[in-house]
């Protein structure tokens, strides 16, 4: 007998879409000076709503405001009451967790259960985790008075937005800094929910401030004078150039750039758990994920049984529209996106690997992508060096631990990686030579803000997350105490 699910869809009018969204700027949602844009609904590919933009003027406004609140209110603040604000933006999160997290996967693209069990609930509790240290400075290891740095200047990617905002508002306030932050200009919508529960938590106009617009904008951001740190997630092209345009100016810096992880496979690993693993690392949020694990490297000695039983785990997956609880595999954000991983799942074809696609149905209305895995794949193929950002898994194999590592670290990228193995002894060997800031053992894409994330390489430097995270945005330069014992 032949059973199929029946669709279980959430509604879409819960998340309560506008027909038009605002910036927000010193504390009220303002009109932008550019030209209004429309977003798109990569389930549909049909627009969704339209918003704002802002204009270099308004960023000169948004800093000054930003600035102002930092001198007059944010910093001088007791940081028991900085961390009161933060609860409450917490809380706001948690009591509109349904209506954000549909919000998030109209605007994404990405399935309702990610969007609902992952997303908003973390992004909540990056904001709980960071109230609780707002008071406790002193206590973080980096001297007897770290202080605040001033103004910072955000910007995040499309694929985690509601995330993404979390990951980088949370320690920034926490510290004392106020925040200048712009969304990608294709997923707006989710941070500027958040910019609502921000008003209703009456957080002193200034401190955050939710600009919208185009990659120009961002660049006017991270080079305006009155921004004191700046923070970026995004490619590393645009990583790269960012580098070179604050060199020397004495800001502090954080980049949190691409990747291509490894997922490590050996013989003696638990091969249910470690496939689980792996569509996980790779499947998760369509594959549009910076730590996403798009290399399998397996022990030639279980490669062709492991991968056989991974291709019938993937043919479980179901492909289809991201309302539907049901949906695995959800839609890619963009055109633009879709067209580069369909570019490279040619440029694999063309190199000689083998590929193999899941034979699960796709809507024929929107952005989607068959879950997709080449195998018989060379070190030297663009699909084993450069990041597709899609459903895709690129697979080679190795015989001795030590060609794992080689094969592994050869790659521009230095973000993530897993290891599945029954010995810790050789897990932790191995996580001592693998170039990646985060390593996962037996498990994959496992979260904790108390944990700090961040890579090496081409893959960015610093760290958002846990205490390293809440350095970033602090002064911690050790002054002599005077004029007293």
């Amino acid at each position: 007998m032949d059973w199929e699910y029946a669709p279980a869809p959430e509604s879409p009018s819960i998340a309560a879409i506008k027909e038009r969204y605002l910036p927000f700027i010193d504390g009220a949602f303002v009109e932008g000076g550019g030209d209004d844009v429309k977003t798109i609904n990569p389930a549909e590919g049909e627009p969704l709503t339209s918003y704002s933009t802002v204009t270099t003027d308004d960023l000169d406004t948004a800093v000054r405001a930003a600035r102002k609140a930092y001198d007059r209110v944010w910093s001088r603040m007791d940081g028991a009451e900085r961390g009161k604000y933060l609860f409450r933006i917490a809380r706001g999160i948690a009591e509109r967790a349904r209506e954000l997290a549909v919000v998030e996967s109209l605007d994404n693209g990405k399935p309702i259960k990610e969007s609902r069990d992952f997303d908003v609930p973390t992004a909540a509790q990056h904001f709980f985790y960071h109230a609780g240290w707002a008071d406790k400075l002193q206590h973080l290891g980096l001297g007897p008075d770290p202080r605040p740095l001033g103004v910072a200047g955000q910007v995040i990617p499309w694929n985690f937005p509601l995330l993404m905002a979390a990951w980088k508002i949370a320690p920034a306030l926490a510290a004392g800094n106020t925040v200048v932050i712009k969304p990608a200009e294709t997923t707006p919508l989710s941070i500027l929910v958040l910019a609502e529960i921000i008003a209703d938590a009456d957080l002193p106009p200034g401190v955050v401030n939710i600009i919208t617009g185009a990659g120009g904008i961002g660049s006017a951001l991270v080079n305006h004078p009155g921004i004191d740190k700046v923070a970026f997630t995004g490619s590393t092209a645009v990583g790269r150039r960012i580098a070179t345009e604050l060199a020397g100016t004495g800001r502090k810096l954080t980049l949190e750039l691409g990747g291509k992880g490894a997922n490590i496979v050996f013989e003696d690993a638990a091969q249910d758990q470690a496939i689980e693993g792996i569509v996980n690392g790779i499947f998760f949020n369509q594959g549009q994920v910076c730590c996403a694990g798009s290399r399998l490297l397996v022990q030639e000695s279980i490669a062709e049984e492991f991968i056989e039983r991974l291709k019938a785990r993937v043919e479980t997956l179901r492909v289809g529209h991201p309302l539907d609880k049901n949906t695995d595999v959800g839609a890619i954000n963009s055109i633009m996106q879709l067209n580069k991983i369909n570019e490279l799942t040619e440029a694999g074809i063309a190199e000689g690997a083998d590929i193999w696609r899941s034979s699960c149905p796709i809507p024929a209305k929107g952005y989607y992508v068959t879950p997709t895995i080449f195998t018989e794949a060379t070190q030297s193929m663009r699909i084993s060096r450069e990041e597709i950002f899609g459903p895709v898994l690129t697979t080679v194999t190795f015989r001795t631990p030590d060609e794992a590592i080689t094969k592994a670290n050869n790659t521009p990228y230095g973000l993530s990686a897993g290891i599945w193995t029954e010995k810790g002894s050789r897990a932790m060997g191995m996580a001592a030579a693998l170039q990646a800031g985060v390593i996962w053992d037996n498990t994959f894409n496992r979260f904790d803000p108390a944990a700090s994330f961040g890579g090496y390489k081409e893959s960015g430097f610093g760290r958002e997350g846990g205490p390293s995270g809440m350095a970033a945005y602090l002064s911690t330069d050790d002054e002599p105490l005077t004029g007293g014992k």
